[in-house]
């Protein structure tokens, strides 16, 4: 079977992460959509296997919570009359939460924005976690509360920032949000320190997120069709973010400032990961050895995958 030149996959998997549509790089680079699409597949699984193993006992002090909404195939509201809308088709959250020190995101999951998301979210944040105490700030969303606790009971301290929004301007109830008229900083439980009650460094990697990435850019039809391939195109951002990309103020890529590598990981890397995963599978296969199937992967970042 033909493949793709390794420089080919580089350039294709670049573009993924500098908010190119699938469509767009099957242009410039004159790949089929359909090799395109493989490729995000394959790359999108080995780059989740990445994430789970090697981000793992982060001594993190203070991390951050938020949730960014996208969609998939139709927003919500026009799902019921969408033509052969999909099971997951309507809004999608990607819930993040990252280390505010090294700007590591430690744990990212897509799904709806319910406290089942929130307690499947916080559970594989607590198995990433290391021993030291940590601090813990969210918005202000109310299902975090219970489970928050539920994980991390007396060995966190919870705080949230909660933002106080004026009315929605007139004539504009659409496409802009009501003005920020201030915030609230409510500690939970525990001791949390107030000059660390902030989102403001997650919050700023969500807006990277939808800057990078297509399928998050707003008033667009490059948004995505497949749920499962908008958890793919998230899985190899976060290696991008987590691995590749040297963040300017700590001039290190944030797996570095963790501790969790010493050097940078190029596309290279990920593309060796690709071709090792396909051997592993063939001799797996050839050895009738059980595999981990696509969609068991799919599930450890989904809502239904509880404690």
């Amino acid at each position: 079977m033909n493949k793709l030149s390794l420089e080919t996959r580089t350039q294709i998997l670049t573009l993924l992460c500098e908010g190119m549509s699938m469509r767009a790089i099957s242009r410039v680079t004159g790949a089929s959509i359909n090799t395109v699409t493989k490729l995000l597949v394959d790359a999108g699984r080995a780059c989740a296997e990445h994430h789970d193993e090697m981000v793992r006992h982060v001594k993190a002090e203070r991390v951050q919570c938020d949730e960014i909404w996208s969609f998939c195939y139709a927003k919500a509201n026009h799902v019921l009359s969408a033509t052969a809308a999909p099971e997951r088709a309507g809004d999608v959250w990607t819930w993040t939460a990252l280390d505010a020190d090294s700007k590591l995101i430690i744990s990212w999951l897509v799904g709806p924005r319910v406290k089942e998301a929130a307690r499947a979210f916080l559970y594989d944040l607590s198995m990433r976690l290391g021993t030291s105490p940590v601090q813990i700030t969210t918005d202000g969303l109310t299902a975090y509360e219970k489970p928050m606790w539920e994980m991390f009971g007396e060995s966190v301290d919870f705080a949230q920032l909660i933002k106080l929004y004026g009315p929605t301007p007139e004539g504009q109830h659409r496409y802009s949000p009501p003005a920020c008229l201030g915030t609230i900083k409510q500690p939970v439980y525990g001791d949390p320190n107030p000059d660390y009650i902030s989102t403001s460094f997650v919050e700023r990697q969500n807006l990277t997120m939808r800057m990078q990435m297509r399928r998050f850019t707003r008033l667009t039809n490059g948004f995505s069709k497949k749920f499962e391939n908008h958890c793919h195109a998230l899985a190899i951002y976060f290696v991008w973010y987590n691995w590749m990309r040297i963040h300017k103020t700590l001039r290190v890529t944030p797996a570095m400032a963790a501790g969790l590598t010493d050097k940078l990981v190029d596309w290279s890397d990920v593309i060796s990961m690709i071709d090792n995963r396909e051997l592993q599978a063939k001799i797996d296969r050839a050895e009738n050895r059980p595999q981990i199937s696509a969609q068991s992967l799919r599930e450890a970042k989904c809502p239904e995958r509880t404690p």
